[in-house]
């Protein structure tokens, strides 16, 4: 991520509203951002790459294949220099491309390998905006944690009059200014993250386990991280690559998982535990494997520890974040376990609805604290990450105040 003063990737696509941009790029200046702009080829047909470049004084992204060999690959590196990617006016056409992850053009390329925030500003024609495959588009990109400015109404360059038309640029500069300010909340904060599902031994071939896919913690440690915070990333086994700018350590017990914790827990000011840790071990690990004839007919088992309760028996002033994983009583199950644990927040979902939570890409969580519960609707999980994150971010500051 860019450091020092925020980089506002701006997109712009074939539509009207393309000169409009050329306002909201100076205001974005004005407010104290460096912008950079990536265009669609239709895009130059309204307005110019010189006109952009004139007014950023930054050279202007429009074709995948005007790199120097010996330079960056070109939408590699605007990807990982944007703090905020904003696509203003955005397209009708490119907004499907988007949500089908395409990428045929040097914009939707950079839009598909940033993980910077995403502000989308569409502007189309009424009967498009309405139509149902555009409405199924913008649910699927908010799904993944896009942030809409939406469409105004009013007379259309067509000649409609409706919803359409783009947004005021100041709105739009609004939206773009919060996600930039999000984006360095966490600055100077060590968070602490814990992923995934521990792996119990049996032998050398079984184990005690879970379902845990380890996505909502792997989204949870990327979004800290690209807030500025300082991240440490405990994961049980999982099949995921090592998420951006992270220190990632990959164990397999639950004992395990507590001597990294407790190793790093001095230096953290947030812990995030979201692990779905094993409760149970097998008393003793066989050092063979077991042979179907000679299994005992029941395993021994004893307790692993609770490593948030103990965090939480500690008081040191660390934020803590437990999680709660139900099949009934999902909000009283986790009241009980916010004040047993001695934890500042809890959250807790239902895992017995198999299109949400364990391996799927959305859930729907209950945030339990002393001072009531917020539900939530069924979100992606970037977007619960982002959505926790605030909330963290918020707590922190009342601390601090």
């Amino acid at each position: 991520m860019a450091r020092g003063k925020p980089t506002i990737l701006v997109g712009i696509t074939g539509g009207i509203g393309a000169y409009k941009s050329c306002e909201l790029v100076r205001l974005l200046q004005k407010r104290g951002f460096r912008v950079k702009v990536v265009m669609t080829e239709a895009a130059t047909r309204f307005v110019t790459p010189l006109t952009f470049r004139t007014l950023t004084g930054e050279p202007v992204a429009v074709s995948l294949w005007a790199d120097e060999p010996e330079s960056k690959v070109h939408h590699i590196s605007l990807a990982e220099e944007a703090d905020v990617m904003a696509i203003v006016p955005c397209t009708a056409n490119v907004m499907a491309k988007l949500a089908q992850g395409r990428a045929d053009d040097m914009l939707t390329t950079t839009a598909l390998a940033t993980e910077a925030p995403l502000v989308i500003a569409p502007a189309m024609n009424t009967h498009m905006w309405r139509k149902e495959t555009t409405r199924r588009n913008v649910e699927v990109l908010r799904a993944r944690g896009a942030v809409f400015v939406e469409p105004g109404t009013g007379e259309l360059a067509c000649g409609d009059v409706g919803e359409g038309r783009l947004a005021d640029v100041r709105i739009i500069a609004n939206a773009i200014e919060t996600e930039a300010l999000r984006s360095r909340d966490l600055v100077g904060v060590h968070v602490l993250v814990t992923a995934g599902g521990t792996q119990e031994p049996i032998d050398p071939v079984r184990f005690i386990g879970n379902h845990s896919s380890g996505k909502t913690g792997f989204a949870i440690a990327e979004e800290a991280a690209r807030r500025g915070a300082r991240v440490s990333l405990i994961t049980g086994p999982v099949s995921l690559p090592d998420p951006f700018n992270c220190e990632v350590v990959r164990v397999q017990t639950a004992l395990q998982m507590r001597a990294a914790v407790l190793a790093r827990f001095d230096t953290t000011d947030v812990v995030v535990m979201s692990a779905a840790v094993a409760d149970f071990r097998p008393a003793a690990m066989s050092a063979d494997k077991i042979k179907k004839g000679d299994a005992p007919e029941a395993i021994e088992l004893e307790r692993n520890p609770d490593i948030l309760a103990e965090l939480g028996e500690r008081g040191s002033g660390v934020l803590l974040v437990g999680f709660a994983a139900e099949t009934n009583e999902v909000v009283t199950n986790a009241q009980a376990k916010l004040e047993a644990k001695r934890v500042d927040l809890i959250v807790a979902n239902d895992v017995s609805d198999p299109s949400m939570g364990f391996g799927t890409e959305h859930n729907k969580v209950y945030y339990v604290t002393a001072d009531g519960v917020d539900e939530t609707p069924v979100l992606g999980k970037r977007t619960i990450a982002r959505d926790l994150l605030d909330r963290v971010a918020a707590l922190l500051q009342s601390r601090k105040g």
